[in-house]
C-alpha cells in the first residue's frame, strides 16, 4: 500500500455535504443500474412533476411524492421497483426512520447503515458511498465494491479477487483510515487503465504486512 500511495500521490477525496438525506437517497435510487445520462434525464422529469428544479435547492417533499399515484411516477421512466423504493423512502422519512442531516451526523457509521438499509432498494454499498462521499467518514471500507476488490488484487498481485471476508480481515490493519485505503485501491484501477504506472513494479506486501504509513484523511475527489 505504501508504494501505491507514493505512485498515486496525495489523498484527494473531498466530501460533498449531504444537505438532505432524503434527497440524496432518492437520487441514489433513481440512478441505480443505469447510466449517468439516463439517471439525469429521469431525475429531471421526476422533479418536474412537482414544479421544482433538480439543479436547485428545492426538491419534492416526501408528502408530495406519496400524494402522486404509482402510474404517474412510472411515467417519468422509473421502474416499478424504483417507484416502490422511492415511496418507501418517503414513508420512512415521514415516520422518522430516515433522520435529517443534523441528526445523521450524530450517528455512528453502523447506526447509519442499520437505519438507511431499512428502506427498500437501499443496500449497504449505497450507504457506504454516502458515508464516504457526503459525510466524509474516514473509516469506511466497501468490501463488496468490485473496484476496491480488484484494486487490492492488482496491488497485492493476487490471482483472484479477494472475498469480501478476506478483504474485511486484511483491511482491519488500515483502520481508522479505511476510506483512504479504499480510495487508493480505486486509484490503482485508474493507474492501470491509464497506463501511467506499472503496478507490477510495485513491491508486493506479504500477506501479514500492513501499510506502514497512514494517508491523511479527507473526502471525495471525483
Amino acid at each position: 500500500m505504501e508504494a501505491l500511495i507514493d505512485t498515486a500521490g496525495p489523498y484527494r477525496l473531498h466530501a460533498v455535504a449531504c444537505s438532505s438525506p432524503f434527497k440524496h437517497l432518492t437520487q441514489a435510487i433513481i440512478s441505480q443500474q443505469i447510466s449517468g445520462r439516463a439517471a439525469a434525464a429521469i431525475l429531471g422529469r421526476f422533479v418536474a412533476l412537482f414544479g421544482v428544479d433538480a439543479t436547485g435547492r428545492e426538491f419534492p417533499a416526501p408528502e408530495s411524492i406519496l400524494a402522486v399515484d404509482h402510474s404517474t411516477l412510472r411515467s417519468v421512466g422509473l421502474s416499478a421497483s424504483k417507484v416502490a423504493a422511492v415511496r418507501d423512502l418517503a414513508s420512512k422519512t415521514l415516520a422518522g426512520v430516515i433522520p435529517d442531516s443534523a441528526a445523521l451526523q450524530r450517528l455512528t457509521d453502523q447506526q447509519i447503515i442499520q437505519r438507511l438499509t431499512l428502506v427498500r432498494g437501499i443496500g449497504t454499498w449505497t450507504v457506504q458511498m454516502m458515508l464516504m462521499f457526503q459525510l466524509g467518514r474516514e473509516d469506511v471500507l466497501p468490501i463488496n465494491d468490485y473496484g476496491v476488490r480488484n484494486g487490492f488484487r492488482l496491488v497485492y498481485r493476487r490471482r483472484a479477487l479477494p472475498t469480501p471476508g478476506d478483504l474485511q480481515r486484511y483491511g482491519e490493519r488500515w483502520a481508522p483510515y479505511r476510506s483512504a485505503a479504499a480510495w487508493y485501491l480505486w486509484r490503482a484501477i485508474d493507474l492501470q487503465q491509464a497506463g501511467g504506472a506499472d503496478l507490477k513494479a510495485l513491491p508486493a506486501a506479504p500477506r501479514s504486512a500492513g501499510a506502514r504509513r497512514r494517508p491523511r484523511p479527507g473526502a471525495r475527489t471525483r
